[in-house]
């Protein structure tokens, strides 16, 4: 992805009267394993699904734009009444599963309860039923003379969505996240404290993996925050914590993975430690490279490349707002010290994306050591426009185009991304609006 990328985008908008209650805040998105179709939930427990329009036939080199394919609703509000806690509709995670038949599947959660959905394609409905009538209802049997045989006649292309699994009371705790094993039969669900391992033909039960409750609750001193299945090795998974570790498991280790087999963890420099040392080394967000060898942590302030081979410290370090160093109290006092940002690897794990404030987000070329910060706005959404990389400026000079560090809007945050598998296309949820950019020249990084 370059620095300034001949990109298009299209822009997912709220109606009026949506944009002020919050329901329309995406909450997660997600390209399917081709990159045809991308999911995003949203906090009113909608899932809307964008397909990729196929390219067109007088421009043949340009790429097919992304149009709504399907919307449903996967969550609704409830509540525990064991509990008296009201349970939200908001779409935690979605995970597509890879497309065994002519249908796409999908899982959606929200704090408590994973969904598993079908989505299927009708172009064509039977006709000329012999005891049927075209509304359906059963003919007078007298009246059928002669036999005749059904024909499929083509109709208006219809998306049907539906329910084929329900994965209730796995969770006492808030699901953070889902993910598919590479065995296409499992997949993992984690809370604050659990992981649980299920099958996806079975609903009533799950096996628990993970459990870091402690005997008393008040010994408590760190909860999960993310997990992951490595994309090739059906038996490994990380997971994150809030004290900023990643903790690899192997489950032919044994049943409960209480004990990790490597432990990632970056000691601390005893002459930075503050206030706010644990709160910004939570690790929000975890992802293993396509390849495998590598895994994504990104903490409050940086973003870090783990090789899976070794564990005293992180590859790569990226810093992704600095600048925000000085202004860590006012982060905690409005709560946007807690904000937990999302990362993306790039097709090739050559560039890595996160976000940050002021609709901004970041991309790091491994390779080449250069970094961007971009912005997700109306103005550079229109077709074929170009981002136009910013830069904040936090004191010293100040040159023509950059951004005061007081005039960042940190209401304005980018939490959740999504790059294509293989080609140079991002989505980007800037609150309620979803941004789609892809690089039109080539692939390199600039």
């Amino acid at each position: 992805m370059q620095a300034s990328p001949n990109c298009h985008a299209n822009v997912s908008q709220p109606s009026a009267e949506e944009s002020t209650s919050g329901a329309d805040i995406i909450s997660t998105a997600e390209f399917n394993h081709t990159g045809d179709l991308l999911a995003t939930g949203d906090k009113g427990g909608r899932v809307v699904i964008f397909q990729r329009e196929p390219e067109s036939k007088n421009e043949p080199y340009s790429q097919g734009e992304y149009n709504v394919y399907s919307t449903f609703q996967s969550h609704e509000p409830e509540f525990d009444y064991l509990k008296s806690l009201e349970i939200e509709e908001k779409i935690n995670k979605i995970k597509w599963l890879p497309k065994q038949n002519a249908a796409h599947a999908l899982l959606s959660t929200n704090d408590k309860t994973i969904k598993l959905w079908k989505i299927t394609e009708r172009d064509k409905r039977p006709e000329g039923y012999n005891l049927k009538d075209e509304e359906g209802k059963l003919k007078d049997l007298s009246t059928v003379t002669s036999l005749q045989v059904p024909v499929l006649k083509p109709m208006d292309l219809m998306v049907e969505v539906s329910p084929r699994r329900i994965f209730a009371n796995g969770h006492t705790y808030h699901v953070n996240s889902i993910s598919v094993n590479s065995d296409c039969e499992t997949y993992m669900s984690a809370d604050d404290l659990r992981i649980n391992l299920w099958h996806l033909a079975i609903t009533d039960r799950s096996f628990n993996i993970v459990d870091i409750k402690p005997a008393n609750m008040e010994d408590l001193t760190e909860v999960i925050t993310a997990s992951e299945f490595h994309p090739h090795h059906c038996n490994l998974f990380v997971y994150s914590s809030s004290k900023g570790s990643l903790r690899l498991c192997d489950m032919r280790a044994s049943a409960l993975c209480d004990k990790h087999s490597k432990l990632y963890e970056e000691p601390e420099d005893p002459s930075s430690r503050s206030f706010f040392s644990e709160i910004i080394s939570s690790v929000s967000d975890v992802k293993f490279s396509h390849s495998g060898r590598y895994m994504l942590a990104r903490d409050y302030l940086t973003v870090k490349v783990w090789d899976l081979n070794m564990e005293t410290r992180p590859v790569e370090t990226y810093q992704v707002h600095d600048y925000l160093r000085s202004k860590l109290c006012s982060l905690y006092e409005n709560d946007c010290i807690f904000d937990k940002f999302e990362c993306a690897w790039n097709g090739s794990d050559s560039v890595i994306m996160t976000g940050a404030y002021n609709n901004f987000f970041r991309m790091f070329d491994r390779n080449t050591k250069r970094d961007v910060t971009l912005e997700a706005s109306r103005e550079s959404s229109k077709p074929r426009a170009v981002l136009k990389p910013r830069r904040v400026c936090a004191g010293g000079k100040r040159r023509k185009d950059d951004i005061s560090i007081d005039s960042l809007d940190f209401t304005k945050k980018i939490l959740h991304t999504a790059w294509h598998p293989t080609e140079n296309i991002i989505a980007i949820a800037a609150t309620n609006n979803l941004y789609i950019f892809q690089d039109k020249m080539n692939s390199e990084m600039h």
